[in-house]
């Protein structure tokens, strides 16, 4: 039930009046930047160039663009529309909007969930990034050039072994997250995607020019773009649908977050889709840059995890200028990381300045500390409790260490949760006037956004997060 014009005409002038103290983004390009940011991570980088090796290559890549259209962008625009919407931290925003329109108020839970979800995936999120940031230096001074197999192995199990090295690679990554976040919108993550995008999609490029030096780039986009849906299982549908969905940074609360600073005259739809285009193509182009250099040294596409640590730095460590590329690689793949982590503790640090009323540098400095002390687990987990598996006692998690738990908590069920009671809200909860206001479409395109929101997003995650629990 929606409030009368002249109520609805003060809702908009509070939350409006409210955003100009908060800042908003300068621009759509700001805000594209920045939710980019986000979204291009460790999963462009890092896992989607592995999980295509795993799955067959171009019949893979197929199914997930497909599953970008119909989950990614409709959950995204949701999420964005609820941040602006509201005008404030993903848990306030839901809150308002219920008040509002007189809905349930435990929907703002569904804030407090994605809000969770981010929190706990940059506390193990930074120990990889710091693990990006050790590789610099390694690569740089050329310790992986002409080093067989084992040796590339040994120097990152070396590195997983010690604590107190990890520790300080992952003091560093949080450190360089929290000094971006606590300078706030525009001097913080404004500033530093300004720079730190344009400069990824640089070296990016600079890979790629390189890849197609190593006399095995053709093969690499035929793997790519040619599909064979004979390698394609049902296994790799779902690992595509899964993917398509978590490397948007749906279900984190990072998209409401961002949209509470989203101007109201930005359409979000276009900006959904750009960003949506841009990740997507982030991924096709590491795809490009990694994969000639994997078949130029004769080494397996689907590498698993491995790929980025050990397959990569054995590739550069055989090849011309391999210390020089490979260190270029792995500062791509810490903006990368750096980004993401920005984003990850931005929705925290926006609901403790609302909710608990402290600066925004207090706040980042306490949602900082606790993120680091919790990663300091995920590292003992790595090495000194490496048998440590706490919930053993459940079949489905026997072994799993703290790192482990956390990923798999996370990813299965935090996220896929999240991006499901999104889809819910826009689809079936909240006022169809509002988002009509919100998205300003045209009728034919609104109805389209909605049925998928409605009906086919919400079955899609629902299906990935059922196969993921069992």
């Amino acid at each position: 039930m929606s409030l009368s014009s002249s109520g609805s005409a003060t809702y908009t002038g509070a939350l409006e009046g409210a955003n100009a103290k908060r800042g908003l983004w300068s621009s759509r390009l700001a805000f594209v930047l920045a939710a980019t940011g986000s979204a291009v991570g460790l999963g462009n980088i890092w896992k989607f160039p592995y999980i295509t090796g795993e799955n067959g290559g171009g019949a893979f890549v197929l199914v997930y663009l497909v599953c970008i259209a119909v989950v990614g962008i409709p959950i995204m625009m949701a999420e964005v529309m609820i941040g602006r919407r509201g005008g404030r931290s993903p848990v306030n925003s839901l809150r308002l909007i219920a008040e509002r329109d007189r809905l349930n108020p435990a929907w703002k839970l569904v804030g407090a969930v994605g809000i969770l979800a981010g929190f706990l995936i940059l506390s193990f999120y930074s120990v990889i990034g710091g693990w990006a940031v050790s590789y610099v230096g390694t690569t740089a001074s050329g310790a992986l050039t002409g080093q067989s197999a084992e040796a590339v192995g040994a120097i990152f199990s070396d590195l997983l072994s010690d604590p107190m090295t990890l520790l300080l690679w992952h003091t560093v990554f949080m450190a360089l997250v929290m000094v971006v976040v606590a300078r706030g919108v525009r001097s913080g993550l404004e500033r530093a995607v300004s720079i730190l995008m344009p400069g990824l999609f640089v070296l990016l490029l600079i890979m790629v020019g390189y890849a197609m030096t190593t006399g095995a780039f053709g093969r690499a986009a035929a793997f790519l773009f040619q599909p064979d849906f004979s390698k394609l299982t049902t296994s790799g549908v779902l690992i595509a649908l899964g993917h398509a969905f978590f490397t948007l940074s749906l279900g984190m609360a990072v998209m409401m977050a961002y949209g509470s600073y989203l101007p109201k005259h930005v359409s979000i739809a276009k900006t959904s889709i750009t960003v949506s285009v841009i990740d997507t193509a982030v991924a096709l182009l590491a795809g490009l840059a990694i994969f000639p250099v994997v078949f130029a040294n004769g080494l397996e596409p689907g590498a698993g995890p491995g790929l980025i640590f050990q397959t990569l730095p054995l590739a550069f460590g055989q090849m011309p200028l391999g210390a020089f590329f490979g260190t270029l690689f792995f500062v791509l793949l810490i903006f990368a990381a750096w980004t993401s982590g920005i984003s990850l503790l931005e929705p925290i640090v926006e609901w403790l300045e609302e909710q608990k009323g402290l600066n925004r540098a207090v706040s980042t400095l306490g949602a900082g500390f606790i993120c680091w002390a919790l990663g300091i687990a995920s590292i003992l987990s790595l090495n000194l409790w490496s048998d440590v598996a706490p919930l053993s006692f459940i079949p489905a998690l026997e072994g799993k260490t703290i790192f482990d738990l956390l990923d798999f908590f996370t990813a299965n069920i935090l996220l896929p949760l999240g991006g499901l009671l999104v889809a819910l809200f826009a689809g079936w909860v909240m006022s169809r006037q509002a988002m009509e206001n919100e998205l300003s479409l045209s009728a034919p395109a609104f109805n389209l956004w909605f049925i998928t929101v409605r009906f086919l997003t919400p079955v899609a995650v629902a299906v990935v997060f059922v196969y993921n629990l069992i």
